[in-house]
């Protein structure tokens, strides 16, 4: 009777297996599709539309584009110095610093009984609008073209942190599909950042930067498409006089929290980090493709060797999730600002010619000084977006941590602007790029400065809580649907939950 047991059993699993499709090579093929099915069928379709229209077509490609473009644009259409450029790179990013703004505007101002939807269309407008003016003026002012490039770059902001609403709203109604939809949003940025810089300098090269500005209405008429097709329940009699007090408990909740010393103590070391790490990419970047002695890179070098810097970029993402995540947030910090101020070293090599008395030619010496560059940038970013969601306390998550990510923002636009006055004060110009290497070599000694600010950082285990008892359970505003702006979309990204 055991025999023939056995022998019924061996036979099911025969047939099972026998059953099975076989696994070949176009499965890598047909398992994205299902996978994006799946998604669509749970949550709708217009929602994965939209997060692959604004994260990888307008922020993705769409970023990897205005950057080269832009920088071309300064240098070939304005012609305006490397310090000048680099302080207009800062102005650019004054969009990014008001997110909290942008946040709280989604989740307690809705126009027409629509919460996301509106703020779709008036993002893809602004992004439309701005990007034409700059193409399509013959001889625009400098100043025109900035507020064009800042409109555009707060119609990116304003999709971004919408989008980060719609992904957290459905984490919370699909519990089970929150790492899924991390991963779609990753694998969107990523990958669109990747085909970006890959034909940007191509593009560049055919059609010129101002053409490149009209090729990024696309992206920004994406976005208006995703306002207008978005799968979104409509909410009547909605109550404005509700819209003036939950501003104002926001803030309150937000001032008591920043008064914590657990909280202020890492916020200033988090923006002292960025903020003494001087930008001086535009002197860089000039030196690429200007001057004399350097070395000469065409558009199409400048766009392939962005695209690897986002290789090394992914990388590190990946280093962090499965390598050092779960590493005390003080000593990982200590290593990553070492590495980083270190590898800055690459470049004072590269400046001096040093890579090519040993034998390293300029094309190949670029692309690992920007791989590694890009690399320690994002294991230096990720565990402070770890600490920096500790920091949120209950209710006020999503605007609070958009308060934590503009801290980070003006620190990378002091950065900017440091840098500019750097290059000014040097006298580092279009065509005079002597002291270029003593910009490096300050820059590098002032990224080695945030070491002796460490102890404004906690001690604590990344898994363990950082707030105290009294903030964290603190009641902040409550919006209809209970949702968070940012917190679920980038903590679940980091976190890998």
């Amino acid at each position: 009777m055991m025999v023939e047991e056995e022998n019924l059993e061996e036979a099911c699993v025969d047939a099972v297996e026998e059953n099975e499709p076989k696994r070949g090579f176009f499965d890598c093929f047909y398992v994205p599709i299902h996978w994006l099915n799946m998604l669509s069928r749970e949550m709708h379709w217009s929602f994965v539309f939209g997060v692959i229209a604004v994260y990888g077509i307008s922020q993705g490609m769409g970023g990897a584009l205005i950057r080269v473009g832009t920088e071309y644009y300064m240098k070939d259409v304005q012609k305006v110095q490397p310090s000048e450029a680099q302080v207009y790179a800062g102005i650019t990013s004054i969009p990014w610093i008001v997110k909290p703004l942008w946040g709280l505007l989604t989740d307690v101002l809705p126009m027409f009984g629509y919460r996301r939807r509106p703020y779709f269309v008036l993002a893809g407008c602004i992004g439309v609008i701005s990007m034409l003016l700059v193409s399509l003026h013959e001889k625009l002012h400098i100043v025109f073209a900035l507020l064009s490039l800042t409109a555009g770059s707060a119609g990116v902001a304003i999709a971004d942190v919408t989008i980060d609403a719609c992904v957290a709203q459905n984490s919370i109604s699909h519990p089970s599909l929150a790492a899924d939809m991390q991963s779609l949003c990753a694998l969107s940025s990523s990958i669109g950042a990747l085909l970006g810089f890959s034909f940007s300098g191509i593009f560049v090269h055919l059609i010129g930067p101002k053409g490149v500005f009209g090729l990024l209405t696309i992206p920004a008429g994406l976005v208006f498409t995703v306002g207008l097709l978005l799968d979104e329940p409509h909410m009547a009699n909605f109550s404005y006089r509700q819209v003036n007090q939950k501003f104002v408990d926001a803030s309150k909740a937000m001032w008591t929290t920043l008064k914590c010393q657990d909280v202020w103590r890492p916020c200033l070391y988090m923006y002292l980090s960025f903020a003494l790490s001087l930008n001086i990419l535009e002197g860089m970047f000039y030196w690429y493709t200007d001057a004399k002695g350097g070395p000469s890179f065409s558009k199409e070098n400048v766009g392939f060797i962005f695209s690897i810097g986002s290789v090394g970029s992914l990388l590190g993402a990946i280093l962090y999730q499965y390598v050092l995540k779960n590493h005390p947030f003080r000593d990982l910090l200590f290593w990553t600002q070492l590495l980083y101020g270190l590898s800055g070293m690459l470049d004072m090599m590269l400046v001096l010619r040093l890579n090519l008395r040993f034998g390293l030619p300029d094309y190949l010496f670029v692309v690992i000084d920007e791989s590694v560059s890009q690399m320690i940038g994002r294991l230096k970013w990720m565990p402070m977006l770890v600490l920096s969601s500790k920091l949120c306390p209950s209710g006020i998550e999503g605007t609070f941590f958009a308060l934590l990510m503009s801290i980070d923002n003006v620190g990378l636009l002091s950065a900017s602007w440091g840098g500019g006055f750097l290059l000014h004060v040097l006298k580092v110009t279009r065509t005079r790029f002597d002291n270029l290497w003593l910009a490096i070599l300050i820059r590098n000694i002032l990224r080695l400065t945030p070491l002796c600010l460490l102890f404004l950082v906690p001690r604590g285990d990344p898994n363990s809580s950082i707030l105290p008892s009294e903030i964290s359970t603190k009641e902040g505003i409550d919006t209809p649907e209970n949702e968070n702006i940012e917190l679920v979309s980038l903590v679940n990204s980091v976190d890998g939950k």
